[in-house]
């Protein structure tokens, strides 16, 4: 692996570092905590604020492969959310394309109390179940609070349709202790079970959990073994999606690492139903993360 220097001030440094011929790594150390991003996927991998156990889990396992999504941090699932089959039996394949795709750093800026990255990622035919002419722009703002801003313009003639989800894995001390109470009271579709718009009261986040909330209200992740809260909000986001697979099924995941599943839990700010961007519209979803100590 290789690094180079991009900038540095007496706040901190960002540097470029190359993985493999493919896959390269903004990583930033400020005096307010660590971070790093893949430009590949255009991939948050992860956030440590200062005085604080890392916030975003990243499997040991994971392939940084082109073709490959990376498995942790923020893939972007984009512009569809899960399975995507056309009226021919076309299958796009999970998530999109944007988290399989190069990104670009546009800008970077270092200040005493954040490091702020934007990322880009534009193109046209990229797949044959979304051909359309687009640019995705990503605002990084990685401090004591870490927001995530993702614009989308539609540069085609004609409308189109998205789905997405900002997929966050959070770091826990086990989802045997974690818990997200202000989902207990909101409607959920079970991905597992197949059913359709109940409540009940979530105990854990043990899994299998696989469950899509209608609910965009605050969401706190409250880790007991840890005494730590993250609190993520989001805009323009209407779902929350709750997942762990569970021992068995990630089992059956090469990229995630013996036990893995026991370290994190998914919390996703989420379209998962079709949104419609206009010809020549800019439209943006956000989420806006925190960690205190309990």
């Amino acid at each position: 692996m290789s690094s180079q220097v991009l900038f540095s001030n007496t706040f901190g440094k960002i540097t470029q570092e190359i993985i493999n011929d493919e896959i390269e790594v903004i990583a930033i150390e400020h005096k307010s905590g660590k971070a790093s991003v893949s430009l590949y996927g255009g991939h948050v991998l992860d956030w440590q604020p200062d005085g604080h156990q890392p916030v975003f889990w990243l499997s040991r396992a994971t392939a940084y492969q082109p073709g490959k999504a990376i498995r942790g941090g923020i893939p972007i699932c984009w512009p569809w959310f899960g399975p995507n089959v056309d009226t021919n039996g076309v299958n796009g394949g999970n998530h999109g394309f944007a988290r399989n795709n190069h990104w670009q750093l546009a800008d970077y800026q270092m200040e005493e109390n954040s490091v702020k990255l934007v990322l880009e990622f534009a193109g046209e035919g990229k797949h044959q179940l979304w051909p359309e002419k687009f640019i995705l722009r990503q605002e990084l703002t990685i401090g004591d609070v870490f927001t995530q801003r993702m614009s989308m313009t539609n540069l085609s003639s004609k409308s189109v349709e998205y789905s997405s989800a900002l997929h966050s894995y959070f770091a826990v001390s086990h989802p045997q202790y974690t818990h997200v109470n202000n989902l207990s009271e909101a409607l959920f579709d079970d991905k597992i079970t197949e059913s359709k718009a109940q409540k009940d009261q979530l105990v854990n986040c043990v899994g299998p959990i696989d469950r899509i909330y209608y609910n965009s209200m605050e969401q706190e992740i409250i880790d007991d073994k840890w005494q730590r809260k993250i609190v993520i909000n989001s805009k323009n986001c209407q779902q929350w999606v709750l997942w762990n697979p569970g021992a068995e099924i990630a089992a059956g995941m090469a990229d995630i690492h013996a036990k893995g599943e026991d370290e994190y839990v998914c919390l996703e700010a989420a379209n998962t139903q079709w949104q419609v961007i206009d010809a020549g519209q800019t439209i943006s979803l956000e989420q806006k993360i925190s960690v205190t100590d309990l």
